[in-house]
């Protein structure tokens, strides 16, 4: 299902490999468009999430009882996000989230949705609720910048209250975001008029911008992406959804018992790391390469980013044992290339290896 902006003016294809196919790449200027969004306002195309429509008077207690996040205490017109995980606590499923009119809506990537739907049907028993695959309904479009405010009152939008407020549109709602970056709002439209209210908002100063600039920005935000910086064996812990996704004063869902007993007693195998890549080499790691210390196997590379400040930047799933001075690898033999642990991106609350210990390194 490729975009209709792929052919708006400047619109720059994926290359095959790229995640995003489907949505423009880029504009012609992707640090440009990364320094937009930072400085006054940018918009995504990411029309190639997948939506699920979750109607029903029982919708809210159903997907409690399904999912990692507190739903019977989510309001009308708030959002949030949510995970579906296995009985080990091993993350299947990442969705976020919008109750809004009656209905909850989820959005997720494209390739989750034939499995997640198939796995809602399976579970709705005597619950009054239809959860429907509305992909071909509805699109998500990101508008992202410190002047949302003043995008919004030129088109007399309501901008959404709150980190995770939710506002009806015709046809869609807007809903708060609190990444990629402190000033983000999902749009989510009518599929059938992506192309008129990307107009509206590039009319109104909102500058186009794609799928390469979203990411460097979700990158820095160190927000993971499921099935780029998760694999088979992550569990929420390892890659910061504790909080964002997984309440912690619920129970009695699929996985619950790991997630408490980690929480509590344990400590995850592994962190998310933030890894700034040594830019002297014109080469840069993929997805999926390892991370290495020395000749050992300490980690493996998520997402891959060029930032417009930051420069080759890498999420990356690395043993919990390995400190922010450690020398690093990352990357293939014929890509491989030095890189180091950004101490701002170490959980506080590692013992030994939180921001202030980072610091004190060269003390």
């Amino acid at each position: 299902m490729n975009s209709p902006l792929l052919t708006a003016p400047g619109a720059v294809a994926p290359f095959e490999g790229v995640p995003d196919q489907g949505v423009p790449w880029h504009f012609g200027d992707p640090f440009a468009e990364q320094r937009s969004a930072a400085r006054s306002v940018a918009v995504f195309d990411r029309s190639n999430r997948a939506v699920v429509a979750v109607p029903g008077d029982d919708r809210l207690p159903w997907l409690h009882s399904l999912t990692s996040q507190h739903f019977t205490a989510l309001g009308e017109d708030e959002g949030t996000e949510a995970l579906i995980l296995d009985v080990q606590g091993r993350v299947q499923h990442h969705v976020v989230v919008a109750n809004v009119g009656g209905v909850v809506y989820l959005d997720m990537e494209r390739e989750q949705v034939a499995e997640l739907q198939s796995y809602l049907g399976k579970m709705v028993f005597w619950s009054k609720v239809e959860p429907r695959d509305a992909t071909a309904e509805l699109a998500v479009l990101t508008v992202v910048g410190p002047e949302i405010a003043g995008l919004f009152n030129k088109l007399a939008l309501p901008l959404p209250d709150g980190p995770h407020g939710v506002v009806a549109l015709e046809g869609g709602f807007a809903r708060r975001m609190t990444w990629p970056g402190q000033d983000a709002v999902d749009l989510v439209v009518p599929r059938p008029d992506i192309a008129d209210w990307w107009q509206k908002l590039t009319d109104a100063g909102a500058r186009p911008a794609g799928s390469w600039a979203f990411e460097a920005l979700r990158v820095e935000s160190l927000h993971p992406r499921l099935g780029v910086d998760t694999d088979e064996k992550t569990i929420p812990h390892e890659v910061n959804w504790i909080g964002d996704a997984v309440h912690l004063d619920k129970g009695c869902y699929r996985g619950q018992e790991t997630v408490s007993k980690v929480h509590n007693v344990g400590r995850p195998p592994r962190r998310m790391l933030l890894l700034h890549l040594d830019g002297s080499m014109e080469v840069q790691p993929e997805t999926g390469d390892p991370v290495l210390a020395g000749d050992r196997v300490v980690g493996r590379v998520g997402s891959v980013a060029l930032h417009h400040e930051l420069g080759t930047i890498v999420l990356a799933l690395v043993k919990r044992s390995i400190t922010p001075d450690t020398e690093l690898l990352v990357g293939a033999e014929d890509r491989r290339v030095q890189a180091s642990v950004d101490p701002d991106s170490v959980p506080p609350d590692t013992p030994g290896l939180g921001r202030e210990a980072a610091r004190n390194l060269g003390r």
